[in-house]
């Protein structure tokens, strides 16, 4: 079992930054982690992901803006959000997936809210 805890959400001018970051209990180098965001009356959906090779992908509206990253150990995960947009409000959840089980954790999410 893995525990994911997010941070570093807040309220922030358009044009502005922010960094998350999501604490795992443990190493997650046996899968992929990634951020999701919901908006309110929307589904969930994907915003970056970045595998056990450092390989990552962003979605299309967030491309450019968002870079994701996680340290050495491969603990913590971050997304460094620069130039954020109204449309960016939303609560962030940090997702892992394990590669050889498909176990699938999710954090408690952090709440990002961008004023126009």
């Amino acid at each position: 079992q893995v525990q994911l805890v997010e941070s570093g959400g807040g309220l922030v001018q358009a044009g502005g930054s922010l960094r998350l970051s999501c604490a795992a209990s443990g190493s997650t180098a046996s899968g992929t982690v990634g951020w999701y965001r919901q908006a309110p009356g929307k589904q969930r959906e994907l915003v970056a992901t970045i595998n056990s090779r450092a390989y990552t992908y962003y979605a299309a509206a967030v491309r450019g803006r968002f870079t994701i990253s996680r340290d050495v150990a491969q603990i913590t995960i971050y997304l460094q959000m620069n130039n954020l947009k109204p449309e960016d409000t939303a609560v962030y959840y940090c997702n892992y997936r394990r590669t050889d089980t498909s176990a699938n954790y999710w954090g408690q999410g952090t709440q990002v809210t961008v004023s126009s």
